[in-house]
């Protein structure tokens, strides 16, 4: 049940990124074509790109690590054996998890700072939120250690099962 909410979830957001890249070229268009035929660049282009780069990347973070699109070398893992590959797999959703909840551990307080205090980047006529963006950093990250929870899970009923289909394409036996 949690892996399939998971992974609505992290489609969501893969589409919700999906239409920021799209929103995303056309303002760096109109910022390009009125630099150059107007002289006169779209206010703020500069500050709502940087925001949305880090939101995009917080947003396909989960769908990345959900999807098992993530990388690694089978080529190691897989001359171990089904037990090798889910160790590695263990080992690797561990590492995972302790790098993204240091993410949020390190990003809650700045994030609480940046609603209460209504912090901007950008001076002059486009000042730019930013708290949406470091709100997706926590939240993504917290996706991410989700995901990997979940695949951590299923390395270790691997480990003791000995069952291939639960470190192989973890991505592709959950149905939506």
């Amino acid at each position: 049940m949690l892996e399939i909410l998971n992974a609505r979830v992290t489609r969501v957001l893969l589409a919700c990124a999906a239409v920021i890249i799209f929103l995303l070229g056309f303002i760096v268009c109109a910022d390009v074509l009125g630099r150059a035929i107007f002289n006169a660049p779209v206010k703020g282009t500069p500050e709502i790109v940087s925001m949305s780069i880090v939101i995009i990347c917080f947003l396909l973070a989960g769908y990345s690590v959900q999807s098992g699109g993530m990388i690694y070398t089978d080529v190691v893992s897989g001359a171990f054996g089904v037990r090798g590959l889910a160790f590695a797999q263990l080992l690797s959703a561990t590492l995972g998890i302790v790098f993204f909840a240091l993410i949020v551990w390190g990003s809650y307080e700045p994030m609480l700072h940046a609603v209460a205090s209504g912090e901007y980047e950008g001076e002059g006529a486009l000042r730019v939120p930013v708290w949406p963006a470091r709100t997706v950093v926590v939240l993504g990250s917290i996706l991410v250690v989700t995901s990997y929870a979940l695949h951590g899970l299923r390395a270790i009923n691997a480990l003791i099962t000995g069952r291939t289909e639960d470190v192989v394409a973890p991505a592709a036996s959950t149905h939506l």
